[in-house]
């Protein structure tokens, strides 16, 4: 039974912890601040290339 408890235990600490780094991520946006900040890289990343590689359907 001590066993049993201390699994519970566990699963809902670690289901605490996860519920609120998830709420935190949506509440202050952070995902999108990511994906923005991504798109902003992958610009530079791109307009340093030459235009040899542009493809015109």
């Amino acid at each position: 039974m001590k066993t049993l408890c201390k699994i519970l235990r566990t699963i809902i600490k670690w289901l605490t912890v996860i519920t609120g780094v998830l709420f935190t991520i949506y509440m202050l946006n952070l995902d999108m601040k990511l994906v923005g900040w991504v798109y902003k890289w992958l610009n530079k990343f791109h307009d340093r290339r030459d235009g040899t590689r542009d493809v015109a359907f």
